[in-house]
């Protein structure tokens, strides 16, 4: 039985799918002996080797999954490096010894909340994928008169960058005038598609929080920059999201 070199080393917990697809492209994995290709297939007798070191048959299994709930800052990147030098959401996460953290996702830069990982890259490539369907809900402090119609709007769906975007719910929660703060949800989340969807309208957002990814909430015990490991209850919950 054969399986896709991506697949068997996201479940190693060396990364999504799509960074594995990276690192096969820039040959920094051999198969073999011989340089990998997109698309290739192994068995367990196969040698794989990444970045001069090999791959256990162990490894090849499974690492302990593992998941871990952050808090993430505002002003604090989503990517494992940042050529400028600024703080990254994975400086903060405990050190692993044979496998790594992977990112469920993303927040932009000046978003804050809730950001899962995890050491199972194939939970984290399932959990991303727009066929998931997984709702994410924010809390958004909007500046400027809002409207029902605009709230209409919004609910029915407006064309950004050639895509229909829309929040499946939208709730005012507090505040009034420029402090205004409302509770949004969303499927897919593309790029800054909560701050694109309320421009749309005119208005501006002027802070914004994710305070839930499918049925995991943020604690109001685990504050900004800190994290917290998830249970075997909530990651069988993650796990029946997505049929693993």
């Amino acid at each position: 039985m054969t399986e896709k070199l991506q697949k068997v080393l996201a479940r190693a917990g060396f990364g999504s799918r799509r960074e594995i697809e990276g690192w096969i492209a820039k040959g920094r994995i051999k198969v073999n002996g011989k340089t990998a290709i997109i698309g290739e297939r192994v068995s367990d007798t196969d040698k794989i080797v990444v970045d001069g070191k090999k791959l256990s048959a162990q490894g090849k299994n499974r690492v302990q999954r593992r998941v871990l709930l952050y808090n993430k800052p505002d002003h604090e990147v989503s990517t494992r490096n940042d050529p400028e030098g600024r703080a990254t959401v994975f400086d903060r996460l405990p050190p692993l010894k044979h496998s790594r953290w992977v990112s469920i996702g993303r927040l932009d830069l000046n978003t804050s909340g809730l950001l899962l990982f995890t050491t199972d890259g194939e939970l984290a490539n399932r959990l991303m994928h727009p066929s998931s369907q997984i709702e994410r809900e924010y809390a958004v402090r909007v500046m400027g008169k809002v409207t029902k119609a605009m709230v209409e709007q919004m609910h029915s769906g407006v064309i950004i960058d050639g895509n229909l975007c829309r929040f499946t719910d939208i709730q005012f929660y507090a505040g009034e005038g420029v402090n205004q703060w409302f509770h949004v949800v969303l499927i897919e989340g593309r790029n800054r598609e909560v701050r694109k969807l309320w421009e749309s309208q005119g208005l501006r957002v002027s802070r914004l929080k994710r305070v839930r990814f499918g049925p995991i909430f943020i604690p109001s015990t685990v504050r900004r920059g800190k994290y917290q490991e998830l249970g075997k209850a909530d990651i069988a919950k993650l796990l029946k999201l997505v049929d693993m």
